[in-house]
């Protein structure tokens, strides 16, 4: 079992799809078009690899839920990566700055950018291969 995809409601579909095209190089866009969600006019984009894509969709409005606040909604997500540093030097050279340092961990490194249309994105690097390790406070 594994997660397909996440949908993900932005305000500008190519914004979010530089942010993202800066972090997996070897993504591509699968499949866009346009069309209708209740009534309102939308475009949408899947951008992934055979496995794993995010689904863009622009009929958004206002902004997404306040990070630093505690209101119901998505915190973040995370992707684990090989190398979170070629991540911070891709997504920098993108003009988009890290938000915040994960904390010091002898088994792991990660780090948050905030991608263009607010939500929070993790990126996280496994120095084990021990689940138990990996995964201690």
């Amino acid at each position: 079992m594994y997660l397909e995809h996440v949908n993900l409601v932005v305000n500008d579909v190519e914004q979010a799809l530089n942010f993202y095209q800066a972090a997996f190089p070897h993504w591509r866009v699968r499949s866009e078009g346009s069309g209708s969600w209740h009534g309102k006019p939308r475009n949408w984009l899947h951008f992934g690899d055979d496995h794993h894509y995010i689904a863009f969709s622009d009929h958004g409005e206002g902004s997404n839920r306040e990070l630093s606040g505690d209101s119901v909604g998505l915190a973040h997500f995370a992707y684990v990566v090989q190398s979170v540093d070629r991540i911070v030097a891709r997504l920098t050279q993108a003009g988009y700055p890290v938000d915040k340092q994960g904390a010091q961990h002898p088994h792991r490194k990660n780090v948050y950018f905030i991608d263009p249309a607010g939500f929070e994105v993790e990126f996280v690097e496994y120095l084990s291969d021990i689940p138990a390790e990996r995964n201690s406070d």
